[in-house]
């Protein structure tokens, strides 16, 4: 199929995935939807995900109303078009007191991106005087982040049966167990949401498995 019809598909699945996820217990869910990247490909293709991603905005509004679902984007918005930056500003404020799921969509993100991003906000402060150098730890870069105040994954799932990290997520995935797939996203459902899980759950860890 057109290589758009999957993203149309895929766009589905996000949805899917979301209300089987919070069913299964799971508090958070982060989604790659367009990485830094993803800017080279063919234009008709980026045009394309632009515009689904418009009409996705308006769905996940209903969506999260629904299911009490607390939406953030993380990933550099200032590379977006006006009009999606006023969407997702949107939702963030209006998803921002909702207490269900907790679901993350990477939007013009890259894990090298964000960590270069995070330096320089601590590298202004350095230079205003109101950080010192020495002060600089893990949680002071941590919360630099895009993702700071969400919990490091448990578990990143790999579909397509991709074995590679893609730039996701660089430092948020030291400790997370990784499980990969064959699915293709369009694809993944219920069922393979429940065997990454199960997988996940009989791995030896010296942390607690994913409740559900």
């Amino acid at each position: 199929m057109p290589r758009n019809y999957g993203h149309v598909q895929g766009a589905k699945t996000v949805e899917k995935i979301c209300e089987e996820a919070h069913r299964m217990g799971i508090q958070y869910l982060t989604v790659y939807a367009f990485s830094t990247e993803n800017w080279s490909r063919p234009q008709e293709e980026v045009d394309a995900l632009m515009g689904l991603l418009r009409n996705y905005m308006k769905t996940c509004l209903k969506t999260a109303a629904k299911n009490n679902m607390c939406v953030r984007v993380i990933g550099d918005k200032t590379g977006l078009d006006a009009d999606i930056r006023n969407r997702i500003d949107q939702l963030e404020k209006s998803t921002r007191e909702n207490t269900g799921l907790h679901f993350q969509i990477a939007l013009n993100y890259g894990g090298r991106d964000e960590i270069v991003r995070a330096v320089r906000k601590l590298a202004y402060q350095v230079e205003e005087g109101t950080l010192s150098p020495s002060q600089i730890t893990e949680e002071a870069v941590a919360m630099a982040l895009d993702t700071a105040g969400i919990p490091e994954p448990d578990l990143l799932i790999r579909t397509c049966n991709e074995q590679r990290i893609s730039n996701f997520l660089l430092w948020q995935l030291a400790y997370t167990e990784f499980y990969f797939t064959q699915v293709a996203w369009p694809d993944f459902s219920k069922e393979e949401l429940e065997k990454a899980v199960e997988a996940y759950n009989n791995r030896e860890r010296k942390y607690g498995g994913i409740k559900g």
